[in-house]
């Protein structure tokens, strides 16, 4: 069960990719659609494996992820 999910605010995104990189349980990946600054935008596969770590949101230069953690699930 997933302890938490990324947001993301594809109009922030810059395409850098170091959400991608930085994340341990590999939930995100670069969308194929571009965003309005014409750059292709990070995107949470909606899987149940996010431990809800925040290295995504961390290492994002943009301030373009939050994460929420479920609430009554220890971390």
């Amino acid at each position: 069960m997933a302890l938490g999910k990324p947001i993301i605010d594809i109009s922030l995104c810059k395409g850098c990719e170091l959400c991608v990189h930085a994340c341990p349980q590999k939930v995100l990946s670069m969308s194929a659609e571009s965003n309005e600054q014409g750059v292709p935008y990070a995107c949470f596969d909606d899987s149940d494996n996010c431990t809800a770590c925040t290295f995504c949101a961390l290492i994002c230069p943009e301030y373009a992820i939050n994460v929420i953690k479920y609430e009554g699930v220890r971390t």
